[in-house]
């Protein structure tokens, strides 16, 4: 079991991570959650002793990891795929990690096998894809054969044959009694694989509970509802029930009721009652990337921007050549609007025949001469 008692990080005036205390136990997949900067990851280098905490204490197994015996026989973990010399091949990087934990070479091959790289164990790995730099980092992960495995963005660079290898093996790994941690932004994926969840936001704890409940806790379900698009009156008087009985009654931008405060069978009932035929009755059941939005939507520091350059376009294909109705015949000059002249800047070409530095200041004959002394100079050498 993985326990954090009043873990605090601070690197200079800026708190990574404050006051946070949670358990992971055994025998479940245990998903760690948070916005970008949260915390997550100096939380999980805090849990192998990579940093020291500013206060509080994180153990494992009831010990601090750095006086665990043979570490590396007891937690197993992939913070980075990339922390692999380059030069050396797949088997080798397990090798030498064996060796240094005491661990037989058959081990290795075995490891190999099980994520899928015995095939190209004898290569570099600098020359590896993502995916496979994934693959080796699971497998220097399950060496030792750890009770406690630590997994940050394990699917990360992974097809979609991989990512349901991984959600699999966590499974797996899980229902053998050992302790699973894994950190990941893909909501999909950790609603198909996590039981339990723990969501961080700027570095405290948000949440601390099932899948299952942490949904519930953070979404709204609704009844979507629909009846016949050619009678307006009954959906009227079906809003008049349910409101009356109730409900929460708001209409979607298709026509349909999204219901609110009552059950289906009751909105089943007092559509009956109303004399109103229903073309559909289905309950929405929130998603848990909804839930994750909603609960973290004020903890988050990057937020995306509108692009400034939205809407602008390259001209099409043709433009400035004779027959083109954007073509300038010589000595012509069209009269066009200032929404007609195409924007000009990185993003697209000049108008035809017009000088892409029209407008800049003209060099003076001090700057002329020293450039064409500097060039004459570089000729010279």
């Amino acid at each position: 079991m993985i326990e954090a008692v009043g873990l605090t990080k601070r690197y200079g005036a800026k708190t990574a991570v404050h006051n946070l205390s949670f358990q992971v136990r055994p025998g479940a997949v245990t998903g760690f959650l948070g916005p970008n900067g949260s915390g997550k990851s100096t939380t999980m280098r805090m849990m192998l002793g990579l940093d020291r905490p500013t206060s509080g204490h994180v153990t494992i197994g009831g010990h601090a990891f750095r006086s665990l015996p043979n570490a590396p026989r007891q937690v197993g973990a992939l913070l980075d795929a990339k922390a692999v010399h380059g030069g050396r091949s797949a088997r080798n990087h397990l090798l030498s990690l064996a060796q240094l934990a005491g661990i037989p070479a058959a081990r290795v091959d075995e490891v190999l096998g099980v994520v899928g790289l015995q095939d190209v164990a004898k290569k570099r790995s600098n020359g590896f894809s993502l995916g496979m730099g994934q693959r080796l980092g699971i497998a220097a992960a399950l060496l030792g054969d750890p009770q406690v495995l630590l997994f940050d963005e394990p699917v990360n660079g992974l097809d979609p044959e991989g990512i349901l290898w991984v959600r699999n093996l966590m499974k797996q790994l899980a229902s053998e009694g050992r302790t699973v941690f894994v950190s990941s932004h893909l909501m999909s994926e950790m609603a198909l694989t996590a039981d339990h969840l723990i969501v961080i936001g700027r570095g405290q704890l948000l949440s601390d509970m099932s899948v299952t409940d942490f949904i519930s806790a953070n979404s709204a379900d609704f009844a979507r509802v629909r009846v016949p698009a050619d009678r307006p009156e009954c959906r009227e008087k079906l809003t008049a029930s349910l409101t009356e009985a109730g409900g929460g009654v708001m209409t979607e931008p298709d026509g349909a009721l999204r219901v609110t405060g009552l059950g289906l069978s009751r909105i089943s009932d007092l559509a009956h009652e109303s004399d109103v035929r229903l073309w559909e009755l289905s309950p929405h059941r929130a998603s848990l990337e909804e839930a994750y939005m909603r609960m973290t939507q004020g903890v988050v520091d990057y937020r995306s921007t509108a692009d400034a350059k939205e809407g602008l376009q390259l001209p099409p294909p043709g433009y400035g050549q004779p027959g083109h109705e954007g073509y300038a015949q010589p000595g012509h000059t069209p009269q066009q609007s200032p929404q007609e002249v195409p924007q000009q800047g990185w993003y697209a070409p000049p108008p035809p025949g017009q000088n892409p530095y029209a407008g800049a200041p003209a060099p003076t004959p001090a700057a002329t001469a020293d450039r064409t002394e500097r060039k004459t100079s570089e000729d010279s050498r």
